[in-house]
């Protein structure tokens, strides 16, 4: 049991400098530490409660996310509500409220959930859901 909470808060403290990541991103426009995720990583993406997902491969999100944080450079991500589960000591899921914040002004509102595997000792992401939150 000790050992399972160590791999928890180990995976807390790697998660803290990805998110620790973004914002340097988002102040830089250097996404090169934000680039975590398996060869065949996907993420879907809900815009509406209508419709269906979009899906996304691993290049397109990382096209996506360059894009991204070159749109929204100086502003700031915030990362709310944050749960933290691990499914085993090799996969871990976290949910959270994601930001984007200029000027006071919140300009988008995700929820996110990330599925994350510990891969030859380095945490990578498998898969993502995105929400967005109006």
């Amino acid at each position: 049991m000790i050992e399972f909470k160590n791999q928890a808060n180990q995976f807390a403290l790697m998660h803290d400098e990805f998110l620790d990541d973004w914002n340097k991103a988002m102040a830089s426009g250097d996404t090169s530490d934000l680039d975590r995720m398996t060869e065949d990583y996907y993420v879907a993406f809900f815009r509406d409660t209508k419709g269906k997902p979009a899906f996304f491969t691993k290049q397109e999100s990382i096209d996506g996310l360059n894009q991204s944080v070159m749109h929204f450079l100086g502003c700031q991500k915030r990362f709310d509500n944050r749960v933290i589960r691990l499914r085993n000591d090799e996969n871990a899921v976290v949910f959270y409220e994601q930001l984007i914040i200029k000027n006071e002004d919140v300009l988008a509102r995700l929820f996110t959930i990330e599925n994350w595997q510990l891969i030859k000792g380095k945490w990578m992401i498998v898969r993502e859901i995105e929400e967005s939150i109006h």
